[in-house]
This record gives structure tokens, sequence and C-alpha cells, in this order.
């Protein structure tokens, strides 16, 4: 159970800077719908679950250390060469999507610029990943629960600090930018772009374990846990509406409104979420082309940090629109695989 919950854990770590950093993310693919949001939710809560037991087993079936063995699997010869070099780009993309919002946080926060913020967090995160794989997967695992924590504490305050009635904080929300026109639409593309974030690196994580079981429940825990993000986190500004509307980083304005000290912790946990998934990325790209125990191992994750501060220069906003729209079309192209897979070949899988 200890080894499934750090796999969960360490899912959860990996996705949440691709998906909850700023909070504008929940905002946009399910708040922003109002009450149907809370529904939508639920059904990635289940879709969270579902496709990351399946993924971690077929690591844990593959006693893989990369995710290209499994991708070739799912998608065959021609498909899975399409699948490994777009997953492959994507890591890449993600993890500079991380450092240049490291940037953005350090000097929103702390007055600190942005090429200084992007670069601590290209040194902290190269330092890391010359951990071997399990000590990563616990580094980012440990860091989960101080996130749920702090999202607890802000979502108990928000609800009894709540001023306006759920039917205005439902008309406000319905006035927000969406990111797509229908919200079972919306659920899916979140639910899509997260997983091809995630999916290599826990394709990773799986191949630590023999047993498949043990891996296929960490997946579904953090599934469970992810969802239990995303509804805790939009049930919390649905109810302070009236002081998220048209807020960039709507996370940090709930806990600067508790306190000044609460608004410097949530930054901590944004920096945190920022550096599990660069953790994640750079690591899953890095073993794509060479082994975590070769000798290259540690100057190609130099080469790629480096890299990633480069293009990182770009700037976050810039980035974002650029890399996520991509990851979501990626994504639904996965699922659709992960699925015919599962009904074709189960007695291959088995």
């Amino acid at each position: 159970m200890k080894k499934s919950m750090q796999i969960g854990g360490a899912f959860v770590g990996m996705v949440v800077g691709a998906g909850f950093a700023s909070g504008q993310e929940i905002m946009q693919y399910f708040t922003s719908f109002g009450l149907k949001g809370i529904l939508g939710g639920v059904i990635a809560t289940i879709a969270f679950a579902v496709l990351g037991m399946t993924l971690a087993q077929l690591g844990s079936d593959f006693q893989t250390t990369s995710h290209k063995e499994v991708v070739y699997y799912l998608g065959g010869r021609y498909i899975g060469l399409i699948l490994d070099f777009l997953i492959t780009v994507l890591l890449f993309g993600v993890a500079v999507v991380m450092f240049a919002g490291a940037g953005a946080t350090f000097e929103q926060m702390f007055n600190i610029e942005a090429k200084i913020g992007s670069t601590i967090m290209v040194v902290v995160t190269i330092i890391s990943l010359f951990l071997n794989v399990k000590s990563i997967i616990n580094l980012i695992a440990l860091l989960t629960p101080y996130l749920m924590t702090i999202i607890f504490v802000i979502l108990i305050y928000s609800l009894f600090t709540m001023e306006i009635s759920l039917f205005e904080a439902n008309e406000i929300a319905l006035t927000q930018t969406s990111a797509a026109s229908n919200w079972f639409v919306s659920t899916l593309l979140y639910v899509s772009y997260n997983l091809a974030a995630g999916a290599a690196m826990l394709i990773v994580m799986g191949g630590t374990v023999k047993n498949r079981k043990v891996a296929g429940m960490g997946g579904i825990l953090g599934g469970i846990m992810l969802g239990a993000l995303i509804i805790l986190i939009n049930v919390t500004m649905l109810v302070k509406m009236d002081v998220v509307a048209g807020v960039d980083m709507p996370t940090l304005e709930l806990a600067k409104q508790i306190h000044p000290v609460i608004g410097v912790l949530m930054a901590f946990v944004l920096l945190g979420m920022m550096y599990n998934t660069a953790v994640g990325m750079i690591y899953a790209f890095a073993v794509r082309f060479v082994g975590p125990k070769d000798r290259l191992f540690k100057p190609a994750v130099v080469f790629v940090g480096l890299l990633g501060l480069l293009v990182s220069l770009v700037g976050f906003t810039t980035l974002v629109g650029k890399v996520y729209s991509t990851m979501g079309y990626l994504g639904f192209a996965l699922i659709i695989t992960i699925i015919f897979t599962w009904f074709r070949k189960p007695k291959k899988r088995a």
C-alpha cells in the first residue's frame, strides 16, 4: 500500500504544475460552467483513476525505464512512432512552461527578476535529477500532502466567509472565459492535456514495481487525489467568485485573502507544483534517450535543463497558449489508443 501511495502521490505531483498551479486552469475548464463544473470534476476523477491505473499497470508489465516500449505497444509501429515523438516533444515543452511559470511567480510575489527565478528552478531541477528514480518519486510524492492541506484550509475558510449566494456565484461564474463551449468537452480536454503531461512519467513509475496490482492501485489513488483537488479548488473558487473573477492567479488571491502569510505559503505551494512537474518532465524526457544509469545521463540532464531555460525566456503566457492546446489533441489521441488497446489486446496485456 505504501508503494501505491508513493506512485499515486508522485502522479499528482507531476500533473499539478501543469493543471492546477495558478487556479486559472480550473477556472477555465470547470468553474466557468458554474454548478455543472462540479459534475465535470466528478467525471474527470473517474477518467484519471481508470486511465492512470491502465498506464501504471502497463509500465509494470513491461518493467520499462522509458515510455517508449509502452507507447509502441499501444499504437504499433506507425501510430506508436507518432505518439512517441509527440509525447517526447511535449515533455520538454511542459518543463519549459514550468520554468517560465516559476520565473513569473518569483517576479510577482518576491520582486525577483523572472530570468533569475527561472534559473533558480532549472538549477534545483537538475540537482534533483542527479538522484535515482525511486528517490525522485519519493521527493515528488512528499510535497503532495502539503499541497492538499493548504487547499483544504483555503476551502474551509472560503465556505465560512462566503458573502454571496450560490445562485449569484453561479451567475458570475458563467461570465468567465471558458476553455470550450461545452462543459463536457471542456472536462475531456482537461483530462487529455493533463494525461499527455503525466503519461510518460506514470509509465516509468509503474516500471519500478513488479506487482501490476500495486502499480494499478497507485494510478487509481493518484486519479482520485487529482479529482479531489479539482473539486476542492473548483468549489472554493465558485463560492468566492466575487473575489476571484477576472484574477490571473485565483488560488494565490484566495490565500492572500486569509492572511499575507498564507499568501506567501501558497506562493511556495505554486513553486512546489511547478518544481514537481518540471522534475517529472525532464526526467521522462532524458530517459527516452539515455538510460538512468548511463554515464551520459547527468550531462544530458544538464544540457536539457539549460536548453529549457533558454526557451523559457519566450514568456509564460505565450508558452501556455502554444503548448497546452497541442497537448489537448495529443491527449485525445493517447486516450483513444489506450481504450482501443484495452479491448483489442486483453490476453496480450495480461
